[in-house]
This record gives C-alpha cells, sequence and structure tokens, in this order.
C-alpha cells in the first residue's frame, strides 16, 4: 500500500555536490524540487573528498593543458569534447561555489592555494580545510536550504510513453510515491561492492541499477578506480580513510618494507603517476614480497598537521604519527569511472531521466580517472542537469499504478567477497568467471509491494508543504520496515551492477587504465571503445560496443 505522495518539478536522487547543485540550479529556475537521500545531510561520497578540485589556474596553466592531462590517464577512453566541455566550466562552477560561501585555503600571498596530485602536470588543485574539501564544499551546498527528505530511498524511476512518470521510495513512513517528469540520479559510486572502500555505507550503486531497471544504458563499469593510498590497518573492513594524493603532490614517497621506491622506472612521474599505474605498482610489489601493504613516507614535510588535519587525526586513531613513522597504505575501491551513459548535460536515453556525478558516464573519465576531476564534473554538469529539467516543464507526469516486479539480489557479503577476490586491482577471466558464478548461485527473488499497488489518487500537497510529502488519511498506516527493504534494494542493486561489472570486465580482453587483466598485459587497439550495457525485456543484460568520440543515445530515446 502506497502512504505518501508528493508532486514535484524535478526529483534528485541523492544529496552530494552533483545533487546539490543541480537542485540549486533548477530552484533558481523556478522548479519544484524535491532531494530524496538514504541517509543525513553528510552522509555522501563528497564529504569524505580530501584531495580538492581540479581547476585551470589562472597562470603557467590553460584549458588545453588540463585536457591533455585528463585525456592522457583516460588511456585513449575519454571523449575529447566532453573533456574540453567540463574543464573549461571549471572555473565558472567554483566561482559559483565561492558565491555560496565556500571558503578554499589562501597561500601566503593571499591568492588561492594550489598542489599537484598524481597525473597532472601544474599545480591546479584548490583545496580547502587542507584536506577537508568535500565537507567545505558539501557544508556550503547544505546551507543553501533545499527541500531534502531524509531517510528516503527510491525503489524505482516509474517511465511511460513520455518518458519519466515518478519515483517509487520508501521511508520511514512506508512507501511512498513522488510524481515528476524529471528524476536526476546523483547517487554517488559503487564502492561497496567490495570489502574494503574509501566510500561511505551507502554506495551501493543504487543510481547504475534504478538507470538499467527505467530501461537507460551504462557503460564503462569495468574500470573502477582503486586509490593506492588508503590507510592499512590489520584486519580492517568497511569504509577505510584515505591519504590524499596531495601528500604525494607535496613530496611524500612510497617505500616497501625493504625502503626501496615502489614505484621507481614505472612511470616518468613516479609517485605522481596516475592512479592506475600506482595502485598496480602497488599491488605488484605486495605480490612480489609477500605482503598486504606498503609505506608512505610523508615524515619530510614540513607542517604536515596543519596542512592535512584530516589525515592526521586518522593516522593518530590508528597509532600513527605521520610526522615520526611510515604510514601503511594499500590500495581500495575508490571511484567508478564508467557510469550511466549521458551527455555533458546529464540527459540519458530516457526523456527526463537525467545523472550527473560519479553515478554517470560523461566521457570525462575514460579508463582512469585523473586525480580531483570528480568534484569538477559534479559541479560542473550538475549546473547543467539543473538547467536542463526545465525542458521537461509542463510534461503530464503521473504515477496511477506501480506495476508489481520482484527484487532479485544476493546478499552483499557473498557479492563483496566475490568481488574483492576476482575483480580488484588484477583481474583474469577465471576469476571474473568465478565470481559471477558465486553471484548467481546465491541470488533470490522477493516481491516488491504485491500486485498493482494503487497511488492515493487523492489531491496532492504543494511540494514546498512538509517537503512535499502528503500522508494517507488513516488512524493505522501501513507498517514498513524501511531498513529491510533499503538493505533489500541496496542488495539488488549492488547484484545487477555486479553482474554488468564482470560482463564488462570478462569482454574486455586487455589491459587499459583501471582495468588489468593478467593474461591480457597489453593495450589493444582494437578494443578502443566503450561496452554500454542495457537489460532486455527479461532483464538480462545486453552488451554492445560504443565508439570512442560516437554520441551517447540521442535524448528523449528510451533504450532496451
Amino acid at each position: 500500500m502506497v502512504s505518501w505522495e508528493a508532486e514535484v518539478d524535478l526529483v534528485v536522487i541523492g544529496g552530494g555536490v552533483a545533487g546539490l547543485t543541480a537542485a540549486r540550479t533548477a530552484s533558481l529556475r523556478g522548479l519544484r524540487v524535491l532531494i530524496l537521500s538514504k541517509g543525513g545531510p553528510t552522509d555522501t561520497s563528497t564529504q569524505y573528498a580530501q584531495g580538492g578540485i581540479a581547476v585551470v589556474a589562472p597562470r603557467g596553466d590553460s584549458v588545453d593543458s588540463h585536457v591533455r592531462d585528463t585525456v592522457e590517464a583516460g588511456v585513449g577512453l575519454c571523449e575529447v569534447g566532453a573533456v574540453r566541455s567540463i574543464v573549461e566550466g571549471g572555473q565558472a562552477a567554483v566561482a559559483a561555489l565561492t558565491d555560496l560561501g565556500a571558503v578554499f585555503d589562501l597561500g601566503r600571498d593571499g591568492q588561492i592555494s594550489r598542489t599537484r596530485e598524481g597525473g597532472h602536470s601544474t599545480r591546479r588543485i584548490i583545496h580547502a580545510g587542507g584536506d577537508a574539501t568535500g565537507a567545505e564544499v558539501q557544508r556550503a551546498l547544505n546551507a543553501a536550504g533545499l527541500p531534502v527528505l531524509f531517510g528516503a530511498a527510491a525503489l524505482r524511476v516509474v517511465t511511460g510513453t513520455d518518458g519519466v512518470q515518478g519515483v517509487v521510495a520508501v521511508s520511514d513512513n512506508g512507501f511512498g510515491v513522488v510524481h515528476t517528469p524529471s528524476v536526476l540520479l546523483a547517487t554517488g559510486g559503487l564502492g561497496q561492492l567490495y570489502a574494503l572502500s574509501t566510500n561511505p555505507p551507502g554506495a551501493t550503486a543504487d543510481g547504475v541499477a534504478l538507470a538499467l531497471w527505467a530501461g537507460a544504458a551504462v557503460a564503462d563499469l569495468e574500470f573502477v578506480q582503486f586509490h593506492p593510498t588508503v590507510l592499512y590497518t590489520p584486519g580492517g573492513v568497511g569504509r577505510r580513510p584515505l591519504i590524499s594524493e596531495a601528500v604525494r603532490g607535496e613530496g611524500a614517497i612510497l617505500v616497501d618494507s625493504h625502503g626501496n621506491s615502489v614505484t621507481a622506472s614505472v612511470h616518468p612521474r613516479g609517485d605522481l603517476a596516475p592512479r592506475d599505474v600506482v595502485s598496480r605498482a602497488i599491488a605488484q610489489r605486495m605480490r612480489t614480497l609477500g605482503c598486504d601493504h606498503v609505506f608512505l613516507d610523508a615524515r619530510a614535510i614540513e607542517g604536515f598537521a596543519q596542512r592535512f588535519p584530516t589525515i592526521t587525526a586518522s593516522c593518530l586513531a590508528a597509532g600513527i604519527d605521520p610526522t615520526a613513522q611510515l604510514i601503511p597504505v594499500a590500495p581500495a575501491a575508490h571511484y567508478q569511472c564508467g557510469g550511466v551513459l549521458t551527455d555533458t548535460q546529464g540527459r540519458t536515453g530516457v526523456a527526463g531521466l537525467y545523472a550527473a556525478g560519479e553515478v554517470a558516464r560523461t566521457g570525462l573519465h575514460g579508463a582512469n580517472r585523473l586525480a580531483s576531476n570528480s568534484l569538477l564534473e559534479g559541479l560542473v554538469v550538475g549546473e547543467r542537469a539543473g538547467a536542463a529539467a526545465v525542458e521537461r516543464v509542463g510534461v503530464r507526469a503521473r504515477v496511477d499504478e506501480i506495476a508489481p516486479w520482484t527484487l532479485e539480489f544476493a546478499d552483499r557479503s557473498v557479492v563483496q567477497q566475490a568481488m574483492t577476490e576476482h575483480a580488484s586491482v588484477v583481474r583474469d577471466g577465471v576469476g571474473l568467471t568465478e565470481a559471477l558464478r558465486r553471484i548467481e548461485a546465491g541470488t533470490s527473488t522477493v516481491p516488491v509491494l504485491g500486485a498493482g499497488a494503487e497511488v492515493l489518487g487523492r489531491g496532492v500537497a504543494d511540494a514546498a508543504r512538509s517537503v512535499g510529502v502528503a500522508e494517507q488519511d488513516s488512524a493505522e498506516p501501513e507498517s514498513v520496515d524501511a531498513a529491510q527493504h533499503l538493505r533489500r534494494i541496496e542488495d539488488a542493486a549492488l547484484t545487477v551492477t555486479a553482474r554488468a561489472l564482470l560482463r564488462a570486465a570478462a569482454r574486455r580482453t586487455e589491459s587499459r587504465g583501471c582495468h588489468t587483466r593478467s593474461e591480457y598485459p597489453e593495450t589493444v587497439e582494437r578494443q578502443q571503445h566503450s561496452t554500454a550495457i542495457r537489460l532486455d525485456a527479461h532483464g538480462g543484460l545486453e552488451l554492445s560496443s560504443v565508439a570512442v568520440g560516437s554520441e551517447p543515445v540521442p535524448a528523449g530515446v528510451r533504450c532496451g
């Protein structure tokens, strides 16, 4: 039984940099907006972003230089037009954020301080609070006072002949429906596919799954970036603190247990090589020495605690003084370079469905994301997607009945174990097949809502009142275990995403960017294309090749 409903012009699913930027942009254009957030105001990947925002510096830098660095890191799979478009939008996006009250660190000359990170040819990374840039971005955007329904998880995007019609969600108030012609997916990443990740607990690939279930395409899922330097503690699982690339940018070096450099002779930029290069070098050294971590030597950095207060606190909590001791580090799942296939305005192939931020595949990242391009993309494409949603104003959108469906899912412990063992930094065909077999063997199904659940069908409260929610008139509303449904929908999202990722990784018989196949160590020119995935009418996965540089699926055309 549906027990609450709302009607708005745009639903934003997710409360990080991309979602909040889009919501604010749409609100300024007069749209009624409602944000659905599974967690609280700071339960986002944005909150934990340390390094900063990559944006072209006013001196000694250029758009061409930033584009060149990004394309080099992406190993042949970047959409160069998309890269240039997003890089060009960086300075205006940061200016808008500053107007909201975001405060960035200043140098001794009073100008915004900039650092350098892996893959960048110059110091163009702006930061806040030393190593707390994401937290400052989140704070500034949260202060905008946008309407958010916390503790509400999207279960399904409902579509019809005119595209998006609404969203089915669940909260502590039970099942609900939001009638809307536009939905923006801004759900972040898929780090919870793995036992060890830098992502928050809510990074369960929700947006990828919602897009697939709605008929949109996803692409480049095989390219999962593993951050090279996550704080290692024996037996540590779940979200782990990362040691920002900016630490290496300020002079820290990677060494093994014998004190030897990890990246010497591996890449011309050494410890500041692109992340996929450094992660592979660390993984190889760990295999060679039979150990589970290496070390980051940051003892020579002056004023470490002041420059990196968050990292210092994490190290001290683990019993490590980074000013006097080596920091134990190892790679961990960090960022999905692929995602929902979109253009640079956030449009997907389903009319009214948009995606922005980590969940989206705009073509910016290619096979490997350049450090600190993520917040840049969230700001730039988030703003554009919020503006693009204006095109759907006036489209009739109403969910009159919810067709029954079932969730297919394996327990996340099964998924995480299979993915961690067989789809991490280095993979092989046998392992990918075994991971898929384990997940399929552990999959079960449960119905959602029952057959043809009716929507309230009475007047809907204005979105501005009570955060857009109108509750059912009933003395005894239906009891819904929101936590149980949330767990199931997350497990279902992880399951379908894991299947898609494993299929794409098995199909790519080469090593490129974040995707390394031990039995295919070379990059193959004829595989310089993206792999797009859709669900067929029976829920099966359909894979196809998308030429780099070709236009994404046309806006307004439903895929599948």
